[in-house]
């Protein structure tokens, strides 16, 4: 678990390398047995200086979250911490030097193990990120970082670090005075312990006479000015919903009045309750093991051979056609991007090219670099150019013959085991492969816009989809760096069904007299991106209309309208506000200004006597979302919860708060969901009612 060496000089080297795991990572195990290394280096008297290091390409990850989830008690929890402070404490008052030495990674947990040493190097490795990220998992820095960082960058560069979480280049560190200095790999150790030699009495800034923190302490008028923004800056942020800013902030502001021993001690009691909070439990199983279950394929069908994707052919250069091929390029895929005539298909081509070239302005890609993969492009209008591709995506318009004609025609060119995939958001892939000649190689490959930003692959599975396709889509999508969710077929799938309700409910609020500020405030309270008039905008109200209409033809009598079905009517072919290309919908969108709110709506929808609570409001929007994603559950469209969950929150931004949207049932609780959501049936109609089973479905 850690190999300990001291040299000539005296200089200690305590290596992390934790067997079984990939990376270093730290629980009550490891931690009980650093404090021994510690502990043991602290009193042998042959001992100068203590050098930490890893065995591994990283330093140490942090803290090992698996016991997040379980429901473990303050009087279980606490003593880990405090463990970890008093480890801390001793290698920085034992009056011996201890260096760190920073090979990769040092992340949350690792990287507060870093600040306890009084000296910090770090190893010239670009791939090597340096941070406190845990507000990401709504959890706080929990190993003294809440006090050691402020102390060290001051006040304002502290909080900002604390709160924005993120992870940063070695260069970046240095910069900003995360690490003291920077060697090249092969020096790292030599110039280590030859500082810790060179630095018998080194004590950290805080605990020497008369330390003051830079900038101004939190009484100063420096601090007095910045808490008060401070606060006001996180609930703008956050609106309430991330309990870990505001814990940040009384971390800072309460133990940075008083002595490190007692700041950290603060800073573990937060903590405790930090993990013990069901937004945390909920962040930290999707945010982090779910994701990270779906990017390694969970669902990927056992029993067969991973492919690799040589070529592939896209039809249609549109913008999302453009999209997959700058993206599938962009991971070393060839790709033959096709369109009705050559002139097309070369504008596709340029549009692919358009996030390579910000990229390279940005100076993250050289020209060269950009060069070689635009040559992996190549625009055509001859199916011909199809053959030899190991999968076929279709970005055309959303109609179904134009759909069947290009799949007949790009059949023909295929290989018996390539796939065909279509990229529809609505249509049933069942029905679509009624055109394929082989259906068990047909399937839904749905991005979403932009794709070069995205990171969401919903894949379909038709009713005679086979195992290979799905294996096969799986394997591209993980190819491109996506993250892919695995639903069975039908109408809108389940992102595009789902995310539906969101825009479909702040519609129906504004035709009940809503003042549309509420409802689009009410949205971003929620923690949506932007309000669900906005939405609907940037799709297009035309769109929402064809496909409204689209549903009604393809169901007949079955057919069940929603309130908001004739507002769409209104707007597109009566009033003409298509949407935002148009440059008016339910927003004005000036080419030379801001957006704003149509002022004529209040004209067609006449404002309310009694307006809502933004609360409730708020509740409308997000739980009509989960029951609609219960239903899925109940019909078999989605049949894992976490693909619900991690689908809703990279798909369309579903509040991370919530662990998605069947976690916010849980969140909630079933019961109450149930009861508050028949509750809102009464009121505002069946639309709202779930499914019987709730807690069987959210569980």
């Amino acid at each position: 678990m850690f190999e300990t060496s001291i040299d000539a000089d005296g200089i200690a080297v305590i290596k992390w390398n934790i067997p079984d795991r990939p990376v270093n990572v730290m629980n009550e195990t490891t931690m009980a047995g650093f404090r021994d290394e510690v502990e043991k280096a602290i009193a042998d008297d042959a001992v100068k200086g203590v050098v930490i290091a890893s065995a591994k390409d990283d330093f140490i990850a942090g803290a090992d979250i698996d016991g997040f989830l379980e429901d473990l008690s303050v009087e279980a929890l606490l003593p880990q911490f405090l463990m970890f402070d008093k480890i801390g404490r001793a290698m920085e008052t034992c009056g011996k030097p201890f260096v760190a030495a920073i090979n990769g990674h040092a992340l949350g947990g690792g990287y507060e193990t870093a600040l306890c040493c009084h000296y910090r190097i770090a190893a010239d490795n670009p791939k090597a990120r340096i941070g406190l990220p845990e507000i990401g998992l709504g959890v706080l820095p929990g190993g003294g970082g809440t006090q050691r960082i402020p102390r060290m960058l001051g006040l304002q560069a502290g909080l900002k670090m604390l709160l924005d979480g993120r992870k940063h280049t070695v260069a970046q560190a240095a910069k900003m005075g995360l690490v003291d200095e920077v060697v090249s790999p092969e020096d790292l150790l030599d110039v280590a312990k030859r500082w810790a030699l060179d630095h018998p009495d080194a004590t950290q800034p805080w605990d020497r006479k008369g330390f003051r923190i830079p900038g101004g302490d939190v009484q100063s008028p420096t601090g007095m000015q910045l808490f008060p923004a401070a606060n006001a800056m996180g609930r703008e942020r956050s609106f309430g919903n991330y309990p870990a800013v505001q814990a940040i902030l009384s971390c800072v502001y309460e133990g940075c009045q008083r002595h490190i021993d007692v700041g950290l001690r603060v800073e573990s009691k937060y903590l405790v309750n930090m993990i013990r909070h069901p937004v945390t439990k909920a962040m930290v199983r999707t945010g982090f093991f779910e994701m990270a279950k779906a990017r390694k394929l969970k669902g990927r069908p056992e029993g067969i051979p991973k492919a690799k994707i040589g070529k592939l052919g896209i039809l249609g250069a549109g913008m999302m056609g453009a999209g997959i091929a700058s993206v599938s390029a962009g991971r070393g895929i060839d790709c033959v991007l096709m369109d009705v005539d050559r002139a097309a298909a070369e504008a596709g081509k340029a549009r692919a090219a358009a996030p390579l070239e910000k990229r390279v302005k940005q100076g993250r890609m050289g020209e060269a670099h950009m060069a070689a993969l635009l040559d992996r492009i190549a625009p055509t209008d001859h199916y011909a150019a199809l053959d030899g591709s190991d999968l076929v995506i279709e970005a055309v318009f959303e109609d179904r013959a134009i759909k069947a004609e290009v799949t007949k025609a790009a059949e023909a060119r295929l290989a018996s085991d390539a796939v065909f995939a279509s990229n529809t958001s609505t249509l049933p892939i069942t029905g679509l492969a009624r055109t394929s000649a082989r259906p068990a190689n047909f399937i839904g490959i749905h991005f979403f816009s932009p794709v070069e930003k995205m990171p969401l692959v919903e894949i379909i599975r038709g009713a005679g989809t086979g195992d290979a396709a799905v294996a096969l889509a799986l394997d591209y999508v993980q190819a491109i760096g996506k993250t892919p969710i695995v639903v069975n077929d039908g109408r809108g799938f389940f992102t595009s069904r789902v995310f539906a309700t969101y825009v479909m409910e702040g519609v129906a609020l504004l035709k009940e007299g809503v003042a549309p500020a509420l409802i689009e405030n009410a949205g971003r309270i929620a923690g949506f991106p932007v309000g669900p008039l906005e939405v609907v905008d940037n799709t297009s109200l035309g769109l929402s209309l064809a496909i409204r209409r689209q549903w009604k033809k393809d169901l007949g009598d079955a057919y069940v309208g929603h309130p908001a079905d004739d507002v769409f009517e209104l707007f597109v072919e009566t009033l003409d506000r298509p949407g935002r290309k148009a440059g008016r919908g339910f927003y004005d969108w000036p080419a030379d200004g801001p957006k704003r709110l149509w002022p004529e709506l209040g004209r067609h929808f006449p404002r309310a006597a009694g307006q809502p609570d933004v609360e409730d409001v708020k509740q409308r929007l997000l739980h009509i979302q989960s029951v609609e994603a219960l239903r899925c559950r109940e019909e078999g469209v989605v049949t894992e919860r976490a693909d619900a969950d991690v689908g809703s929150i990279l798909g369309w931004g579903f509040p991370m708060y919530t662990g998605g949207v069947l976690s916010w049932v849980g969140q909630v609780g079933a019961a109450a969901f149930e009861a508050q959501c028949h509750a809102l049936a009464d009121r505002h109609g069946p639309r709202f009612a779930p499914p019987a089973e709730v807690e069987a479905l959210a569980a």
